[in-house]
């Protein structure tokens, strides 16, 4: 049986977002993961990026249910295709691409980072770094070949494999801590009280190890038998109340977390706030003393304001989009540059000088460096969390998100201020929003619609890539009034496109 990927991916809903392959875990069934796989790897082999056999294939996953099963079809398909899967555990996303990228090896990453338990997806990393949207094309080109009884009518194995009993190396793991210990040293931390929130993030016991063994205090906190989609970019407000409690039970210095995959930080100051990942991004840029910094629109706008960076490049919203940012800016002679999202994962492509020793690139979202460096550049100022966010000029984001908001929706809704009129889009932005935010001053469509209003506040409405979701990003001069800006334009918008 030949099975085509682009008629697979809409045949089941399983397709590319801004970051792998992802769908309902119901849907993600053992042959389509099965043929994703299949597809992706004579991708590598048409480009010349994979040998025809014996090359080995890294593997890894998240915590959430499905992920055994989807790790046993993923394994298939690279002994199928005469490769040899090296299955790496349960390991932050980072730590499965930094080892790819040191052996030269694909990488095949099977999480659905922060969103809900009943999804999951598939990320695809080349010998040299991230799947970009040049390669998605590509690998949905592929057809590929299913061996007949391999699966039953529903798609499932007919008979199961190894799959999670299969021998774990560890090589990823210790790689990605052996990363941070050459270039921090011992005592970087010591004397600080850590809480780390674990819930159910893949990378919880390596961010209690690393802290440990750079000298702070740790506290474990809130372990989770249960996936919990914790957003960094929509943080629950259970997730807010308990990170206040335990700043206040524990007297913390800070609190650490990371979301399901562990590709994106979360970071408390000492009185329990979280501080918002485009924030953290500017810190750790400039920790790393970065002279290019690519990002995509929606992060604040702090990052030219505070002067630091010789070049701030932005981007649409995605890590494909930075990373090919982050390559034209090291072609045009930038000697330390990095990326990060609005939900602080964090990449860099070129590799740093820090403390005296090399800190290798990995231009894929890594959530340890972030929390690494911004306490780091703390402490070296004397600061607080608290105190050292003060540094940066006042300007304050905000996100959220509308569920069970169908992508065709979405689109419905931004097509009403996109007619090809500008004078009767504009006329229509200000109908909607001119109570909230007064005159517009401008409407971009890079990604989604970024409204920027004549006061200085910012309101951006994107689809998910990841989820039938709409989110809202928002700027103002002040925490209340991004939230406010935030809150009432999802309430406008749900009610005109209901």
């Amino acid at each position: 049986m030949k099975v085509r990927l682009e008629q697979l991916s809409s045949a089941t809903g399983v397709r590319f977002g801004t970051s792998g392959v992802r769908g309902l875990a119901t849907q993600m069934t053992d042959l389509v993961c099965y043929a994703y796989t299949c597809g992706f790897l004579q991708y590598l082999r048409a480009t010349g990026e994979l040998a025809e056999a014996r090359t080995a294939v890294a593997v890894a996953g998240d915590l959430r249910p499905s992920t055994d099963r989807i790790v046993e079809a993923v394994c298939q398909a690279v002994e199928d295709l005469g490769h040899q899967p090296v299955y790496c555990g349960k390991v932050p996303s980072p730590a499965l691409a930094f080892y790819g990228l040191q052996q030269c090896i694909p990488s095949i990453m099977v999480t659905g980072s922060h969103i809900p338990e009943d999804r999951n997806g598939i990320k695809f990393n080349k010998p040299t770094g991230e799947v970009l949207k040049a390669d998605e094309t590509g690998i949905l080109q592929q057809e590929v070949r299913v061996p007949e009884g391999l699966f039953d009518a529903r798609g499932a194995f007919a008979r199961r494999g190894r799959g999670s009993v299969r021998p774990v190396n560890d090589a990823a793991r210790q790689s990605y801590m052996v990363r941070y210990l050459e270039v921090f040293p011992p005592d970087t931390f010591r004397g600080l009280r850590l809480g780390v929130y674990e819930h159910s993030a893949v990378g919880r016991e390596l961010l209690t190890e690393l802290f440990r063994a750079l000298g702070a205090e740790v506290t474990p906190l809130g372990r989770s038998d249960r996936f919990v989609p914790v957003d960094t970019e929509a943080i629950r407000p259970e997730d807010v109340a308990l990170a206040q409690q335990w700043a206040g039970q524990y007297r913390f210095d800070a609190i650490v977390s990371a979301d399901g995959d562990s590709d994106r930080p979360l970071l408390s100051d000492e009185h329990g706030r979280w501080v918002r990942g485009d924030v953290l991004g500017i810190l750790c840029a400039k920790f790393l003393e970065a002279d290019s910094v690519s990002t995509p629109i929606t992060s604040n706008t702090a990052l030219e304001r505070c002067g630091w960076f010789a070049e701030v490049r932005r981007t649409r919203i995605g890590s494909p989009y930075v990373i090919v940012s982050m390559i034209e800016a090291a072609r045009g002679g930038a000697r330390r540059v990095v990326g990060y999202e609005a939900n602080g994962g964090f990449l860099i492509q070129t590799d740093l000088e820090l403390n005296g020793q090399r800190l290798s690139a990995l231009p894929t979202r890594d959530a340890a460096i972030v929390l690494l460096s911004v306490l780091s550049l703390a402490r070296r100022q004397g600061q607080t969390v608290s105190g050292l966010v003060a540094t940066l000029p006042r300007r304050f984001t905000a996100s959220d998100r509308v569920g069970n908001f169908p992508p065709e929706r979405s689109q419905a809704l931004l097509a009403r201020f996109n007619t090809g009129n500008q004078a009767a889009d504009r006329q229509a932005v200000q109908a909607l929003f001119g109570s909230l935010c007064g005159a517009v001053a401008g409407m971009d469509r890079t990604d989604g619609l970024r409204l920027s209003f004549a006061n200085g506040e910012i309101v951006h409405l994107r689809p998910s890539g990841n989820a039938p979701e709409l989110r809202c990003y928002a700027e103002a001069d002040t925490p209340e009034r991004a939230q406010e800006l935030t809150r009432r334009a999802l309430e406008l918008v749900t009610q005109v496109s209901a």
